[in-house]
């Protein structure tokens, strides 16, 4: 199945943002996980002013610099080939015009070299030329807050804006797909991929929300078939327990102690890993208004992205029912979904623009 190219719709307080950010110049980080539409966002925001781009690749670090300065090249004014991250650095200052410059998969350059966020500091504080910009872009959104909002790290409160580039809404949604928000069909296809970008060039004319995720979850080699592990692997969340943990809330153990028996483990245990699944955006936490995370005992996780959602609540439990085949297995996954479709009300109010909710995104599943 291949996904078709949208338009760029949305984002106009984050293009709101860098216009501001550009005007000041400086630094700016821009985060949010993979397929959020972060590249897409940035490179239309620069070819707007010519800007610079180049996305890291994981190599040794003569490679990533060599691969930096070949993709800003033919917008440089230099004779000269850089050697050292200080050296390409020097090139851009001697710029003779404002720039605007993105690097992106920042953690790619730092795992490598971990000297670069002190080079980039010094730079930053003493030579940057005036009315530039820089933009520090990532999808891991641990190492990007660590590498940013740790009070220890050499980047600490040097960025004047952290932009979190977050999935998008239903109406954007509908834009994007040429969806008529009133339509119960529209809004259970939002439900079956989220804000995310990237799932929504999946969605294909005049098709219902069962053959749609028929072909993201339960065809031959599905395209989300392993996309929890690669999210996972994104955000530096490694072990099975993060997979155990989520396909128990997937199944209905939101509280810590349900989610412990499940596990077979103390609840003491999964405290570290239910943090990271936090600070990575893959679960949300809930709480009663006034009660303290510390004492109270009524805490709810519940996973954040509808898709992963519908991953661990329809996917999981009837990925190996029905047989091996993709036929079996598109046969088990209609029945479910017509069941789950089912239960949604006769003349269900649709959410009006701005009045989206989570809870009215998941509830289907």
């Amino acid at each position: 199945m291949s996904g078709m190219k949208l338009n760029f719709v949305n984002r106009e307080a984050e293009l709101l943002e860098l216009d501001k950010a550009a005007a000041r110049g400086g630094l700016v980080v821009v985060f949010g996980r993979r397929r959020v539409g972060k590249t897409r966002l940035l490179r239309h925001w620069l070819n707007r002013r010519e800007g610079l781009y180049s996305q890291a690749i994981e190599a040794q670090r003569d490679l990533q610099i060599q691969q930096v300065f070949q993709d800003l090249r033919p917008q440089l004014e230099t004779r000269l080939v850089p050697k050292t991250w200080p050296e390409l650095l020097e090139i851009l200052a001697l710029q003779k015009r404002p720039w605007a410059l993105c690097l992106d998969e920042f953690p790619y350059l730092t795992a490598v070299d971990d000297s670069l966020p002190s080079q980039l500091q010094k730079w930053l504080d003493h030579s940057i030329p005036h009315g530039c910009l820089m933009i520090l872009a990532g999808s891991s959104t641990r190492m990007m807050n660590a590498a940013f909002l740790h009070r220890a790290a050499p980047l600490y409160g040097r960025a004047h804006k952290l932009l979190q580039v977050r999935p998008m809404d239903y109406p954007a949604f509908c834009r994007a797909c040429n969806k008529n928000e009133a339509e119960t069909e529209a809004f259970e296809q939002f439900a079956c991929v989220g804000g995310i970008p990237k799932y929504w060039e999946f969605v294909e004319p005049r098709q219902d929300v069962i053959a749609l995720a028929e072909a993201l979850y339960f065809d031959f080699a599905p395209y989300m078939e392993q996309e929890p592990q690669r999210v996972l692997r994104d955000e530096g969340v490694t072990g099975l327990n993060a997979v155990a943990a989520l396909e128990a809330v997937g199944r209905g153990a939101e509280r810590p102690s349900e989610i412990a028996a499940r596990l077979g483990t103390a609840q003491t245990n999964l405290s570290r890993l239910l943090q990271q699944l936090l600070d990575a955006s893959i679960l949300s936490r809930e709480l009663p208004y006034g009660e303290s995370v510390r004492s109270t005992k009524k805490i709810l996780y519940r996973i954040e992205d509808p898709t992963l959602r519908f991953w661990f609540r329809v996917y999981s439990p009837h990925q190996s029912l029905g047989g091996p085949t993709p036929d079996c297995r598109r046969k088990n996954s209609s029945t479910s979904m017509r069941h789950r479709c089912s239960r949604i009300p006769a003349g269900l109010a649709i959410p009006a623009p701005g009045g989206f909710g989570r809870e009215t995104s998941s509830w289907t599943w």
